[in-house]
């Protein structure tokens, strides 16, 4: 959501408020004034019998709205891990307009594993979202545990976005582009403090996170071996919030590859291996978003041209229980994974649908994920794949 647009909201709401609090004043200051009269009781013609206190209890926990619900699917994710949760702030480069620059975070590392050269994913949640419902909703924790992982939750502040959504469409020094700097930041200190492997680093993300996991895809390729973007926009053509607002809810109007090649030399790119899920019935962002996505990040990892024509690899379709999986492969290597999944809104498929945002329809995103993740890695000289990086000017074109 555009900040502008979310400060005329909340202009209105403090109006609103306010009229509210002023009417409430004079309410009470005119019934301060009035006499107080006696209680009298109404004649009745029918004898009521009392009703017996297990009754009224009864009624009480009936009429009393129900705040945390459990999941439907199964137990919370806080009741199956068994690793360290800390929270604490990074301070990341300073940006402008910015005098102190702290970065909020979660880090969750699992028990029973070295942390010594241990993947680390980046998860980065969407708007209105805390770290603690995107690690509850999505269980990445418990795959954690499982495959010896650790996991780092970046939170956006309420200082720089009232609702909590990065500013993936803006990649200036002061919005999306300081937050991807101060994530990139962050993960070097990690690596530098813990001795994660540096070669199997990855990040995903959901809606607004997902657009901020394109923007550091383009922008800092050489840190990540991975990226998966559940519910998330086209990247590119998006150029303040109301633009973007407009390619969530349409996807990009210009051709998606095109726009990749006004952001990057595709010809000098490492290319960049992604997983890309998206519900059919999401009225958020529209799934358009989801195909363009797909073919951006093929043209990246140089599939296909820059009028999205396919010069590279295959294309392989399953379509099983309400998912279709495409998957780009080149060298019989998978690159590109395109998962559709029907009945699923804007939310994260497989999770939690007790936390607001996770939805317990459809595939477990997170175990998709993991799986994509685990087979890349990003080597020292800055390549995921042979079969990517050794491609030179001329397969670009």
């Amino acid at each position: 959501m555009a900040k502008s647009l979310s400060k005329i909201w909340l202009r209105g709401l403090k109006r609103l408020l306010t009229i509210q609090s002023e009417q409430a004043r004079k309410t009470t200051r005119r019934s301060a004034t009035r006499p107080a009269r006696p209680a009298t009781p109404k004649p009745s013609t029918k004898a009521r019998p009392a009703k017996p206190a297990a009754v009224v209890r009864a009624s009480a926990k009936r009429e009393a709205p129900r705040v945390v619900r459990e999941s439907r699917v199964r137990p919370r994710a806080s009741a199956w891990t068994s690793g360290a949760w800390t929270r604490s702030f990074h301070s990341a480069p300073a940006a402008p307009g910015r005098l102190v620059n702290h970065l909020q975070y979660g880090l969750y590392l699992p028990s029973g594993h070295a942390h010594e050269a241990m993947p680390l994913v980046v998860m980065l949640h969407g708007c209105t979202q805390s770290i603690d419902e995107f690690a509850e909703g999505t269980r990445m924790n418990v795959l954690a545990d499982r495959y010896g992982f650790a996991v780092v939750y970046p939170e956006q502040s309420k200082h720089v976005h009232s609702h909590r959504c990065w500013h993936w469409y803006d990649a200036g020094e002061s919005a999306g582009g300081a937050e991807a700097k101060a994530i990139v930041s962050l993960v070097d200190a990690l690596i530098a403090q813990y001795g994660f492997d540096s070669e199997r680093v990855y990040v995903a993300g959901i809606s607004a996170g997902a657009g901020l996991t394109a923007l550091l895809a383009l922008t800092y390729p050489e840190h990540f071996a991975a990226v998966a973007l559940h519910s998330g926009p086209a990247f590119g053509e998006a150029r303040s919030g109301i633009a973007a607002m407009d390619v969530m809810r349409r996807g990009a109007r210009r051709e998606p590859a095109e726009l990749v090649d006004e952001a990057v030399d595709v010809a000098q790119y490492p290319g960049m291996p992604a997983i890309i899920f998206h519900g059919d019935a999401d009225h958020v962002v529209a799934p358009v978003n989801a195909d363009q996505l797909a073919v951006q990040f093929q043209r990246l990892n140089r599939i296909v041209d820059a009028n999205g024509v396919r010069r590279a690899g295959e294309v392989r379709e399953e379509r099983k229980n309400g998912v279709v999986t495409r998957d780009f492969v080149r060298g019989g290597r998978r690159v590109v994974r395109l998962c559709r999944v029907q009945g699923v809104g804007h939310a994260w498929s497989g999770g939690d649908d007790a936390v607001p945002f996770h939805s317990a329809k459809g595939p477990d995103a997170s175990a998709l994920i993991w799986e994509f993740f685990r087979h890349q890695r990003r080597t020292g000289a800055g390549r995921v794949a042979e079969s990517v990086a050794t491609e030179g000017a001329a397969a670009a074109r």
